[in-house]
């Protein structure tokens, strides 16, 4: 990413670029983007291409002003962070669903920051409704955030009996946004659990990934019939005050930091377009329709 394309990606999350990759910054872009940039499974919807590749990624997320699901937010915001100076390494998770049981590999991308005051955060711009901020990965006690109560523990071993691990060494292997080596974190001896209000999220695993890794994960939530993102349209972002704002088909729903809840059925096309122009500043032609497919009724959504 040359200076031009962050400078582009900074005006469109309305930051100032950071004098120094620093953690405080870190936090700032992170809330900024999730304030921003809405997570949004739209592409999937309205028959358009997911190119996992910074040049497409930037083309729609800042030139075209839209949104993405985790693959393409936290893949470019890894690739912002990396020109801004910051140690980034791409890490694949799994995420729970009923009854513990973890998704398919690559099911979810995060980001593991290094800044220079030598901190290591997980940060997460491409989940939806999640931490405001990057969490501390090497803090086991409780993290409070404008999103919840988290804590980052060591996973214990999977459904084959296997505990994970492997770890990502300072200069062994991790890599930035654009696939060059970087150095991001110390070996650690098992993957990780992300656990918000006390319920298990995803399990990040240590391995250092590249983006083209996650081509496979991708593809599947685009067109299986297992997948979390075919049952509904869904476009959703951090509001101003903390609270969340959703479109989700038709129905938009407004979440308040207290817990409190609004929703209204969207009657027309025109009310479907215009709440997400003035919601989510994405200006479409046409409304997305859910994407159907031969095998019948599909899974839930991700929150």
């Amino acid at each position: 990413m040359d200076s031009a394309q962050v400078d582009a990606y900074l005006r469109r999350l309305g930051a100032e670029r950071p004098p120094r990759p620093t953690a405080e910054a870190l936090g700032a872009l992170h809330l900024r983007h999730l304030r921003t940039v809405p997570f949004e499974n739209l592409s999937v919807h309205l028959g358009e291409e997911i190119v996992l590749a910074e040049t497409p990624l930037h083309d729609k997320v800042v030139g075209r002003g839209r949104g993405g699901f985790c693959y393409e937010l936290n893949g470019l915001f890894g690739a912002l962070l990396t020109a801004l100076g910051y140690r980034v390494t791409m890490l694949a998770a799994r995420v729970y669903g009923d009854g513990g049981r973890v998704g398919i590999p690559y099911d979810h991308m995060a980001l593991l920051v290094r800044t220079e005051e030598g901190g290591d955060w997980l940060a997460d711009v491409g989940f939806g409704a999640h931490s405001h901020g990057p969490l501390a990965v090497g803090e086991r006690a409780d993290q409070e955030d404008g999103g919840g109560t988290f804590r980052v523990v060591e996973s214990g071993p999977d459904a084959a009996g296997v505990r994970g691990g492997g770890g990502v060494r300072g200069g062994d292997g991790a890599r930035g946004g654009d696939g060059a080596a970087k150095t991001a974190g110390p070996a650690r001896a098992a993957d990780l659990d992300v656990l918000r209000d006390g319920k298990q999220v995803y399990r990040v695993e240590a391995r250092p990934r590249v983006l083209d890794d996650f081509v496979s994960g991708a593809w599947w939530h685009s067109t299986s019939p297992r997948s979390h993102f075919l049952q509904s349209t869904v476009c959703s972002r951090v509001t101003g005050d903390g609270g969340r704002i959703t479109l989700s088909g038709r129905r938009l729903t407004s979440t308040a930091t207290g817990g409190g809840r609004e929703e209204r059925e969207l009657e027309t096309d025109a009310e479907v377009l215009a709440a997400y122009r003035e919601h989510f500043g994405i200006r479409l032609d046409r409304v997305p329709v859910r994407r159907q497919d031969d095998t019948g009724p599909q899974a839930g959504t991700r929150p």
